[in-house]
């Protein structure tokens, strides 16, 4: 049976389209956790008007994104690095603070030990605990601190889609000081969380010079062909991380596309709400059908088998129909019963959920 994650990510169409034998259109995607509602409408009119804009370089500073960026977030620009998706972002800091062990907490975004190890990094980690839904006790944590130069945390994890408390990033940020360790807080899903449950490190941030924030505009605003991501940290790190940073990494219409981003409102709300309200309907539904359902946040939902067939032959079936998910059992910590899916809107939930039935 083909692996459609040979390349260890979720939002494979060439590869499945070889592999299931379909037109990549054809395909009913959960297998890349994209908000369900597509970009907005504004950036896609402003992408056709600044076409004609690709004959020229665009700002290697991203001036005018980092500017409404820095507005939006209430922070100086100097706290801001734009890269090429939030992964480019990551290389940044990797290449910049050059750490010999590099922490995660399994399971994890693959990318984190991916970047570590392709820069050279040994990589350390430890494991979160079933009793906590895959997230690690703080002790194990603290030690995991102790042991790396540099750790990265996910919030909301993904794939499990946990998310911790104030408290405990507080915690956890004064311990990585007290460590001398670089603290990256992957934030990638954090906007589709409810505002009020939007808990992060931002408005202390002045307090940690060591910690760093990732986070993706490609998800929420649902662009990843055009990729667009950021950091934010102290003004130091994100010198350091700038120093390393290849010349127009940024294109034009991804700049182009950030900057319209930022202006909308309204689509932001009712794509929470979409995804508050879409994710407990999947949930309800998918333990209805007898599978264990993560408890998490964010866009997406990770779930278990519980009779006997595995994620892949569920996943092969599924691909044989037209619908992608995406199998966890290359996660470090899960098992070949557990797959990902996506939350999308209502219609196409119910197309995942027939199919399902149908399978199972």
């Amino acid at each position: 049976m083909a692996w459609i994650e040979a390349h260890g990510h979720g939002g494979d169409m060439l590869t499945a389209a070889s592999v299931f034998g379909l037109e990549g259109r054809a395909f009913l995607d959960f297998s890349a956790n994209i908000n369900p509602l597509g970009p907005p409408p504004r950036v896609m009119e402003l992408l056709r008007d600044q076409l004609s804009a690709i004959v020229h370089y665009p700002d290697p500073s991203q001036r005018l994104l980092k500017e409404k960026l820095a507005e939006k977030l209430h922070i100086s620009s100097e706290h801001l690095v734009i890269g090429n998706g939030a992964a480019e972002c990551m290389a940044l800091i990797l290449l910049a603070l050059q750490p010999k062990k590099v922490g995660i907490v399994n399971p994890c975004f693959s990318e984190y030990a991916q970047l570590a190890t392709a820069f050279g990094a040994q990589v350390v980690s430890c494991e979160g605990r079933w009793e906590r839904h895959y997230q690690p006790d703080l002790p194990d944590l603290f030690q995991l601190l102790s042991e790396a130069d540099l750790v990265f945390i996910g919030h909301p994890n993904n794939p499990t889609g946990v998310v911790y408390t104030k408290e405990e990033l507080t915690r956890i940020a004064e311990q990585a000081a007290k460590t001398n360790t670089y603290l990256v807080v992957d934030e990638a899903f954090l906007d589709f969380l409810p505002r009020s449950e939007q808990v992060t490190l931002l408005p202390n941030l002045n307090m940690y010079r060591h910690v760093i924030l990732v986070r993706s505009m490609t998800k929420f605003y649902a662009i990843p062909g055009l990729r667009l991501g950021y950091a934010i940290a102290h003004p130091e790190l994100i010198g350091q991380m700038k120093g390393k940073q290849v010349t127009w990494s940024v294109n034009q219409l991804a700049l182009v596309a950030g900057e319209a981003c930022l202006e909308e409102h309204g689509y932001e709300e009712k794509t929470i709400g979409l995804v508050r309200e879409q994710r407990e309907y999947l949930k309800q539904q998918l333990e209805e059908l007898g599978l264990f359902v993560f408890p998490g946040q964010a866009n997406f939902l990770l779930v278990r088998l519980q009779n006997g067939r595995t994620a892949a032959d569920v996943q092969w079936d599924m691909g044989r129909r037209g619908v992608l998910i995406r199998s966890c059992a290359m996660y470090p910590g899960l098992t070949v019963d557990d797959f990902r899916i996506a939350v999308r809107t209502k219609e196409e939930n119910d197309q995942l959920l027939h199919v399902l039935k149908e399978i199972l």
